[in-house]
């Protein structure tokens, strides 16, 4: 109750994963998930397909029931977020237009999960990624920002792969540059941070929720 609604949500980076949708498709019916990787878009393909060989969610859709005290609608909730995930996108933030070349309508709410960070080189990249995908929402639609603060590298099983090392004042000059007004910042601090050394070197998860200004206009 309360919360952010609208008709139209754009994930940004989606990966292969759909937790980050799971209480979204409540507030939204036209869900727009999006990807840079063949692999992460046949992943979910293969969920929204009920494919056998998918990845089997249902324990953390299970989790998210019951955070929404809906403990025993879990299939349900599955079925609805199927339902609405009407496409699923290539995606690379560096372009202007991200999506391009698919047309689709303005979003009320963009989301984008830990995946800046990983795409941007440096930080005008990321300045510029936040610019690009911000011409994809409403005057007026929110975006739900989630990332990483102090991360330098991921680990995929024995690989290291690149992270862009963010603070808090880079992500906040960025996203007001892009034309926002933030509504929150939340920081979580990374628990016994060197016990998480062999998965990442993060200092700490951001969750950030901002309006893009009704009348925006790009500060490049």
């Amino acid at each position: 109750a309360g919360g952010i609604r609208g008709d139209v949500l754009i994930d940004i980076g989606t990966g292969p994963t759909i937790y980050q949708l799971l209480s979204a498709c409540e507030s939204f019916p036209y869900i727009i998930a999006s990807d840079f990787t063949d692999q992460n878009r046949e992943e979910l393909e293969k969920w929204l397909k009920n494919d056998p060989e998918a990845f089997d969610w249902s324990e953390i859709v299970k989790t998210v029931c019951e955070i929404e005290e809906k403990k025993d609608e879990w299939e349900e909730k599955q079925n609805k977020l199927r339902s609405r995930i009407q496409k699923v996108l290539k995606c690379d933030v560096t372009k202007t237009n991200p999506l391009d070349p698919t047309e689709v309508p303005l979003a009320d709410c963009l989301i984008t999960s830990l995946c800046l960070e990983t795409a941007c080189k440096d930080l005008e990249a990321y300045r510029c990624s936040i610019q690009n995908i911000t011409r994809l929402l409403k005057p007026g639609g929110h975006l739900v920002l989630i990332g990483a603060l102090g991360n330098t590298y991921y680990m995929v099983q024995q690989k290291a792969f690149f992270c862009l090392s963010l603070d808090e004042d880079v992500v906040r000059g960025a996203i007001i540059q892009a034309g926002y007004t933030i509504q929150s910042l939340d920081i979580l601090p990374i628990p016994e941070r060197m016990a998480h050394f062999h998965t990442a070197d993060s200092l700490a998860n951001f969750f950030l929720v901002a309006i893009k200004n009704a009348d925006n206009a790009l500060i490049i």
